[in-house]
């Protein structure tokens, strides 16, 4: 295992899984216990660049959805209205 972000990330997912399964052990549940407390709280998953800039064309785009959208409430349609604002 390379300790990636992706294979802790997948090694959780396998451990939550066995936690949930009633076919496995209490033995291999308990251990999957031990090694989920000793992992990080939140492995975060691709690289941390990935999200540095955004494309302001398509944050807009997005806002002017928001804005537009009868589910979303009146709130979050002003909210998005003042992000709109301050681009």
């Amino acid at each position: 295992m390379q300790n990636t972000a992706e294979d802790i990330s997948n090694a959780a997912s396998g451990h939550k899984a066995n936690l949930s399964n009633p076919n496995t052990s209490e033995a291999s549940k308990a251990h999957s216990k031990e090694v989920l407390d000793q992992m990080p709280d939140q492995p975060h998953y691709g690289k941390e660049e990935q999200n540095v800039s955004k494309n302001p064309n398509q944050v807009a785009g997005g806002l002017k959805a928001a804005i537009n959208n009868d589910t979303i409430p009146e709130s979050g349609t002003q909210k998005a209205q003042e992000k709109l604002d301050q681009m």
